[in-house]
């Protein structure tokens, strides 16, 4: 991968974004990231920085404004992960992906490597019966959520894409990703300050996690010599339980009292429900939600990441117990907390 490459970024504005611009400037790459134009910037500073407004609605907008450039290197990090209409998972991240794509292929531009920063949930419950068991990259994806469904849509059209020739797509499927500036962990950090520790069900549920640099890690991994048409999950290699981590952000915070709840899956139905109605009714968009039921009600969040350790080289360099440490220092450092 040429340091002087050209690299259209899209989802800058976003958690994992930020992170991806700045290794791309670090590595010397001529850097174009995707805005809207009411999106926030106040990561993006660097002067080197070229913005591009992209309306991923609008195909014309989009060959205007991408019109005269060259991008050898394309990463699609850009897609909603709460919506108040399930349709909006569609157009955004469905949608969005096929325009972009199809603009980039009307406009002939050289890709050497797009990659798709799609998600674990797009395998869903597979092997829900197995929580001791990792999810493969064999298995057959089943979502059980509106954003996994989305995502996995997205895939199925980069796939065909890819199996024609027309495009050098590899495609990652993080785990739950946390770190500095990421907002949905830290609602459990707030509520753990607060002395409350919230969690569902009553079976065991394995989960697995990434540090946002890990992620990041991967993506210029997969720039450089991923696989065509390869797709890998993503996560630090270790399994967790809930517990674990919400005990990690309790020692980080200086061992507060606490009351840890654990409620019934039914209870947990009840209250999403309530949060999506409400949400509805508001037009805000709430944390507690149909999705978010899905993804507490599941037990298994295992994954097989040998493959992207043997094709690409991926090595995590933080453990929960590092990236932890790392998120709640910068959240307070922040005055987040």
């Amino acid at each position: 991968m040429e340091k002087t490459s050209n690299i259209l970024i899209t989802g800058a504005t976003g958690f994992i974004g930020g992170f991806i611009v700045d290794k791309a400037l670090a590595e010397g790459m001529n850097v174009w990231v995707a805005v809207r134009q009411t999106s926030s910037r106040r990561y993006l500073q660097d002067q080197r920085i070229n913005f591009l407004h992209l309306d991923f609605d609008d195909c014309r907008q989009m060959t205007d404004a991408m019109s005269g450039l060259r991008f050898d290197y394309v990463v699609h990090a850009a897609g909603v992960t709460k919506c108040i209409h399930a349709a909006d998972f569609y157009r955004v991240n469905t949608q969005g992906t096929r325009n972009l794509v199809d603009t980039l292929l009307a406009l002939k531009m050289p890709l050497k490597r797009f990659v798709f920063v799609s998600s674990l949930s797009v395998v869903g419950n597979v092997r829900e019966d197995y929580p001791h068991k990792d999810i493969l990259a064999t298995d057959t994806p089943c979502p059980n959520t509106n954003y996994g469904r989305s995502k996995l849509e997205s895939e199925h059209y980069l796939d065909d894409l890819t199996r024609r020739g027309l495009l050098p797509c590899v495609t990652l499927r993080p785990t739950g990703v946390y770190g500095p500036r990421e907002r949905d962990y830290f609602i459990m950090a707030k509520s753990i300050k607060g002395h409350v520790d919230f969690a569902a069900g009553y079976k065991q549920q394995t989960l697995t996690f990434i540090y946002v640099l890990d992620v990041v890690q991967a993506i210029f991994l997969a720039l450089d010599h991923g696989q065509t048409g390869g797709k890998y999950f993503l996560s630090d290699g270790n399994n967790y339980s809930s517990r674990d981590f919400s005990d990690l952000i309790r020692r980080e915070l200086g061992n507060p009292w606490l009351i840890r709840i654990k409620a019934p899956i039914w209870l947990l139905r009840v209250v999403t429900f309530i949060g999506e109605y409400v949400g509805r009714a508001t037009g805000k968009i709430s944390a507690l939600n149909n999705d978010k039921y899905h993804i507490m009600k599941q037990r298994n969040w295992r994954c097989d990441i040998s493959p992207a350790r043997n094709e690409l080289g991926f090595a995590p360099e933080y453990d929960l117990d590092r990236g932890v440490t790392e998120t709640i220092k910068w959240y307070k450092d922040n005055k987040w907390l």
